[in-house]
């Protein structure tokens, strides 16, 4: 990477759009003291920059290189100042936690009826919009005002602060519960995967159920709910129970349908429960219904009124495309497929510092997949190349194994023989130091390892023998997740049957998922 990728500075300026830009000069230069001074300076110059050049800063004079950290630490904190200012980033949250400061300088000054008023309003607003951690520090500071100051309005104010407080830190428990399950799932599937076998499918069944914390559904708020459904959707995953993964991603995205406000208050949330909703709907191979869902959060994200920022733009495009493309792979609709990539890819390089690394190989990947799958052997290395060659990040050893397998198949579909002998001993040797590795992956490294033997008379011969290994493995939960990456039992009969392998996916699609 850059030097100019690494200053998160120079990074902050350039994730600045003109508004934003326009709005911190006139925030600096409401002083004019500020309109000639070191910071403005650095900004402007920064801006005009294509990368961050600290030599260049150092030789315009106008720093001292014992200055430069105290500047930039305090353009930092200015830009941040001004960003918080702008109704653009104004938030409920936000917009809380503002009136309680002013809650808070009222009571200090002694004007007691005035912060409770402001309190109460607050509150109100805090619980409409689910920040009950917010509504429960309303509570207290009420609590602290009303010990000093006693108010005749309602004679049971004490009891109701009370019992108030008690329900709020109550669901704030709950709520707190089922988002440290939901983090603890997440990263099992991060560190380990999905389960491999029914042993560490007990062990995640004890340890979801054990940490799963008492509650009425009905005393649940939106927020609870949004939890428990997320920590039920990973460990659905965790056990690749796809129709669970479906049932509570459809409650997920449901439960903001059914409270609109909170599209527009969490629509990171929103996002992500309709990517897992269409990733779900994908593994079930519900074509009819995958569409509907794609098409209805498109439209909503072009709606007037949805949230806009550079968070919001980039999962936006990440979660649409990404399913755009596996809506042609659900029935293996290659040649069609190929028709979105390139705009993907050229919009691809405009978010290419807002989208994770992965997410790009993961882009590369499907689009490797698409054109093996149509036949353009030469794009598929093309793309897998980039993510085989990329040395700068430790991406998930699947995407990686795969990547290698496909590679290989591409080089031999495409007849490339003087490459073959390189790639099958590279490949083998991949394959060897993975960790975990399941039969299905130890069935593919016997064939790799036997492909340099095998007389091209008898490779037929060799891909229906794999072929029947493998269908042994196509219906048991712990090993059919493979076939999820990389569809090998098709491009097999493609080339047993001598059949484009689009054509032998159109037919299952056809024969096991139309009615």
């Amino acid at each position: 990477m850059t030097k100019a990728q690494k200053d998160n500075l120079f990074q902050l300026i350039k994730s600045l759009s003109k508004s934003e830009k326009r709005q911190f000069k006139l925030y600096v230069g409401r002083l004019g003291v500020n309109t000639d001074s070191k910071f403005l300076n650095l900004f402007n110059s920064l801006d005009k920059s294509n990368s961050y050049d600290e030599a260049s800063i150092l030789k315009s004079g106008d720093i001292k290189k014992q200055q430069l950290a105290n500047v930039k630490a305090h353009l930092y904190k200015q830009i941040l100042i001004s960003l918080k200012l702008s109704p653009s980033h104004q938030n409920a949250r936000s917009q809380i936690r503002e009136q309680l400061d002013f809650a808070s300088i009222l009571y200090h000054k002694g004007l007691y009826k005035q912060s409770l008023k402001i309190l109460e309003k607050a509150k109100e607003f805090a619980i409409l919009n689910e920040e009950k951690n917010l509504a429960y520090e309303v509570v207290e500071l009420e609590k602290v005002i009303e010990s000093q100051y006693i108010t005749r309005s309602i004679s049971n104010r004490a009891d109701e602060l009370t019992i108030q407080a008690k329900e709020l830190s109550a669901l704030n428990v709950i709520a707190s519960k089922l988002s440290n399950l939901s983090l603890q799932l997440y990263s099992i599937i991060l560190k380990t995967g999905y389960v491999k076998n029914e042993k560490e499918n007990q062990y995640i069944k004890e340890y979801f159920h054990n940490r799963l914390p008492n509650f009425e559904i009905s005393e649940l708020g939106f927020r609870e709910k949004l939890w428990l459904y997320k920590a039920h959707l990973w460990y659905s995953f965790l056990t690749q129970d796809f129709l669970n993964c479906y049932k509570y991603a459809s409650k997920w995205v449901e439960l903001f349908y059914e409270n609109p406000l909170m599209i527009n208050s969490h629509p990171v949330f929103f996002l992500k429960g309709n990517n897992y909703l269409l990733e779900s709907l994908f593994f079930i191979r519900r074509k009819d219904k995958f569409q509907k869902i794609l098409n209805r959060l498109e439209r909503i994200i072009i709606s007037e009124g949805f949230p806009s920022d550079n968070n919001i733009e980039a999962l936006s495009f990440l979660y649409v495309n990404l399913h755009k493309i596996n809506l042609y792979f659900a029935d293996g609709n290659f040649d069609e497929g190929l028709t979105i990539i390139p705009t993907i890819d050229n919009e691809l390089k405009l978010f290419e510092n807002r989208i994770d690394e992965h997410h790009v190989m993961t882009f590369y990947y499907k689009f490797a997949s698409m054109y093996f799958g149509s036949g353009d052997n030469d794009l598929c290395i093309f793309y897998l190349d980039k993510i085989i060659s990329n040395k700068s990040l430790s991406m998930r050893e699947d995407l990686l194994c795969f990547s290698r397998i496909l590679n290989l198949f591409a080089h031999y579909e495409a007849g490339y023989d003087y490459h073959i002998e390189t790639l099958l001993k590279s490949t083998y040797k991949f394959l060897l130091k993975m960790n975990d590795l399941h039969e299905v992956q130890k069935e593919m490294i016997k064939f790799i390892k036997s492909l340099q033997n095998i007389y091209p008379q008898d490779i037929k011969k060799a891909f229906i023998a794999l072929h029947s290994k493998l269908k042994t493995f196509e219906d048991d939960p712990y090993e059919s997740r493979a076939f999820l990456y990389l569809d090998i039992i098709s491009w097999l009969e493609s080339n047993i049957q001598n059949k484009p392998i689009g054509e032998i996916i159109k037919n299952k699609y056809s024969t096991n998922f139309t009615s």
